[in-house]
């Protein structure tokens, strides 16, 4: 919590500057996104992860759908805190991010893309 002087009458005012981030419509931090990273592996090798998929779908069907697609190869990992990621060889974030709203998976603005 902030004390600020007001410029017009000079009164103080308080403000909290987290308050947009910690307000439950604002959109941050929520699990709604689909989170599509890159990780550098060794060299020039690099890997996709996409997380955020809602629960209902299946993820095996999908990473069989962006495997033939992209022709690479690619996983579903289950992690502890993460829940199902989906990797992909190589860089394909824009590839994933455009195949995730063709198919109607997701909307545009709900996929973060991450990296570089």
């Amino acid at each position: 919590m902030l004390l600020l002087r007001c410029n017009y009458c000079g009164a103080l005012v308080s403000s909290d500057p987290f308050a947009e981030a910690n307000a439950e419509n604002s959109g941050a931090g929520t699990k709604d996104y689909v989170h599509i990273r890159i990780q550098q592996r060794n060299g020039r090798k690099s890997l996709t992860t996409v997380q955020g998929l809602k629960k209902e779908f299946s993820y095996n069907k999908i990473l069989k759908d962006l495997k033939k697609e992209f022709c690479c190869n690619g996983t579903v990992v289950q992690d502890s805190e993460l829940g199902q990621v989906i990797q992909l060889q190589g860089d394909q974030r824009k590839n994933v991010s455009t195949f995730l709203v063709q198919a109607g998976v997701v909307k545009k603005e709900h996929i973060k893309i991450h990296g570089f």
